[in-house]
């Protein structure tokens, strides 16, 4: 069994602002809305939900030089994504919008901002003026495993990332301790399962996070916590008392500052 601490990368997507938003208030003048009273954006994340797609926000509060600068990078960088997403750009001093703003809690977050969101709801970036690029854009768009799993991880629920297919062994054995673990009643609630073929090119980059070999023979177990903490990761057969023990050993090492936290109540 493998353990490790290690907070990675997938769950941090829309916390790029965090500490830094509270310090990033303004009060320069706001742009005139062209089309108030509208909620653009709560309705653009239903519409492209229904639809299955992407949606990229463009969240904004002035209508400065950096804004309009970003706004440019941000169209033609959405403009080139395949299969094409949705995008919709939101003021975020229109008070209609308060649905999604509160949302994603962006009251305090540096503006200009974009947010790629997954048909699931999932987050799968978040980036200010100043990392926004054409290649980021690009790479927002994940595989729906990675989908998946952000999602439980977002919701604050343990997330198993199963990586296993028709040609990787023990695949039931490596399911036994999970199944079992999602069925006890204090975590059933808090857990998410997400089965991840390790052979999907759509999953390469997830994979890459997790460290996890695509051509491994063996099925593999990973077991996360909120934010995007690596509990274990277990090779072959897993166990309840196992991955029950290993969530108890992070636990207690955890503190606030480490990003950790417990299971969804």
């Amino acid at each position: 069994m493998k353990t490790a601490a290690a907070i990675i990368i997938i769950a941090t997507a829309f916390g790029v602002y965090g500490a830094a938003a509270q310090n990033n208030q303004t009060t320069a003048p706001k742009p005139a809305a062209a089309a108030r009273g509208s909620n653009t954006g709560a309705l653009a994340m239903r519409q492209a939900a229904e639809a299955k797609q992407y949606l990229f926000a463009f969240i904004y509060e002035q209508n400065d030089d950096a804004t309009k600068a970003a706004r440019k990078t941000f169209d033609a960088g959405v403009a080139k994504i395949t299969p094409a997403p949705k995008s919709v750009a939101v003021d975020r001093s229109d008070p209609t919008e308060k649905e999604m703003i509160e949302q994603f809690k962006l009251e305090a977050a540096p503006m200009p901002l974009v947010l790629a969101i997954a048909p699931n709801g999932a987050v799968t970036t978040g980036l200010k003026a100043a990392d926004l690029t054409e290649a980021r854009l690009a790479d927002a768009v994940v595989g729906p495993g990675m989908q998946q799993c952000l999602k439980g991880l977002q919701d604050r629920k343990l997330t198993f990332v199963c990586l296993q297919n028709a040609h990787t062994k023990a695949n039931d054995a490596a399911m036994k301790g999970v199944n079992e673990f999602k069925a006890d009643p204090q975590f059933a609630d808090g857990v998410e399962v997400v089965k991840v073929d390790p052979s999907d090119p759509k999953e390469a980059k997830f994979l890459a996070q997790l460290k996890a070999d695509p051509k491994a023979k063996t099925a593999s177990t990973t077991l996360l916590a909120p934010p995007g903490m690596i509990i274990t990761q277990v090779d072959g057969a897993t166990s309840k008392s196992a991955l029950e023990a290993s969530l108890k050993k992070a636990m207690a090492a955890c503190s606030g500052a480490s990003g950790c936290c417990s299971p969804k109540q």
